[in-house]
């Protein structure tokens, strides 16, 4: 009986599978080559199954023969492997991305007599558009978001700041593509500074974590990325616990907190007031209080170390990276103003060495010249770029208001903002 290769990634099984797979079951025995989850993250977000339990749900289909793992986007190892008569895909990749895979696949099957036999693409189905709907359905799924894609990373995650629902729909859709890979943000960082600086208001807790929280509710309505909230020293460790509550109720992914005693100071500021550095131990206590309090294990509790910022070196670092790690911590974040960032280096580096594995998360706004993947050569997972859409902001809106005033009219500055159709037709469901 002839052999039929199909490669698929199923991680929802729609009208689109089943209609390859029937007509593949008319031309003989059907081996599904189902993408690993390193396979699928390598091109895209994680999938919302993993791979063990997308080959139970693929073996059940009753067109389907065998179930084998294909480990790359490329097929060649599989087809040399099974030798089929045919492989069979939908005709939506004869150009775009894939079509170097397509090709890839003629020249091998070329070798022993196979074909290709490419069936039109069903229509209106869309696995992306269904994965962005049940990621942004459910707060327990977005919750358990960031944990995912931490499991599945083969890069830095990259986060960037949010202060508004608009700023938050540029975090979700702005993408590159460069050689063949779609490259975005992976999700987004809901900074104190960029929303009390939105709210005209100073970096100092001036804005309650309860309204920080409600307006975050317009951004969760129009997006699916992870968020990681900001926040700030947490507060009392009986207050902590309760915000971690609302955070994981409201489908936030992790929280930051910072190490710092007393009124809140940004720590950027050379010319600041010196700030005192909570004690090991109470710090522990407040990560503790915010442990025990969550429900989902995913939520993720990050300690900020403020040691680089004060001077008190990278052992002291170090010291209270493992005690905040005892005492629940699921991520640490390290913190500098040095312009070459090498303290913060060291000190990945150094941590890198007894820790394998534990998320390790840094700001770069002073050492901006490193990029995401020499970070993630270092050991760091995650990259937060954490005030660059509010800093871009104010300086277009300046420059238009001031324009406007200088010209007396808005004919001037049409070419360099937004139209009225781009506006309209950015958010859907605008149509007046």
């Amino acid at each position: 009986m002839p052999k039929i290769y199909a490669a698929m990634a199923a991680e929802i099984i729609h009208e689109g599978h089943i209609n390859l797979l029937v007509k593949a079951a008319d031309l003989g025995e059907v081996i599904v080559g189902l993408l690993t989850d390193q396979a699928i993250s390598s091109y895209k977000s994680p999938p919302l199954i993993p791979f063990e339990q997308r080959r139970k749900i693929v073996e059940s289909l009753c067109q389907v023969t065998q179930v084998i793992p294909q480990a790359t986007l490329s097929y060649k190892s599989n087809l040399l492997a099974i030798k089929p008569d045919f492989v069979i895909h939908g005709d939506d990749w004869k150009s775009g991305v894939q079509l170097e895979t397509r090709n890839e696949v003629v020249a091998i099957l070329s070798e022993w007599g196979g074909k290709l036999i490419e069936i039109p693409y069903t229509q209106g189905i869309s696995t992306t558009a269904i994965k962005s709907a049940i990621r942004g359905g459910s707060p327990e799924s977005r919750v358990s978001s960031l944990q995912n894609l931490i499991r599945h990373q083969n890069n830095a995650l990259r986060f960037i700041d949010l202060h508004s629902a608009l700023s938050g729909l540029i975090a979700e859709k702005t993408f590159i593509t460069n050689d063949g890979k779609r490259i975005e943000f992976d999700g987004m960082w809901a900074s104190s500074l960029t929303d009390s600086t939105s709210r005209g208001k100073p970096d100092i807790e001036a804005v309650d974590v309860s309204a920080r929280i409600a307006g975050l509710q317009d951004t969760l309505d129009v997006t699916t990325k992870p968020i990681i909230f900001d926040g700030d020293t947490g507060g009392r460790p009986e207050h902590f616990a309760f915000t971690v509550r609302s955070l994981e109720r409201n489908g936030v992914s992790a929280v930051i907190i910072e190490d710092k005693f007393g009124l809140k100071r940004n720590s950027l500021l050379s010319h600041s007031q010196p700030f005192t550095q909570e004690s090991i131990e109470d710090f522990s206590l407040k990560i503790k209080s915010g442990s025990d309090a969550k429900i989902n294990p995913d939520f993720m509790i990050v300690a900020r170390i403020e040691s680089l910022i004060l001077g008190k070196g990278i052992a002291d670092a170090l010291l209270r990276a493992e005690s905040y790690m005892a005492a629940g911590a699921n991520g640490i974040m390290i913190h500098s103003r040095q312009k070459d960032g090498k303290d913060a280096i060291e000190f990945v580096i150094r941590f890198r060495k007894q820790y394998e594995d534990f998320p390790v998360i840094i700001v770069p706004t002073s050492f901006n010249h490193i990029t995401s993947s020499e970070f993630w050569a270092l050991g760091v997972n995650i990259v937060i770029y954490a005030n660059h859409l509010l800093r871009a902001s104010y300086p277009a809106m300046l420059s238009v208001a001031t324009r406007i005033l200088l010209e007396d009219k808005t004919q001037g500055i049409e070419n360099s903002i937004m139209s009225m159709p781009e506006i309209l037709s950015l958010i859907p469901g605008t149509d007046s």
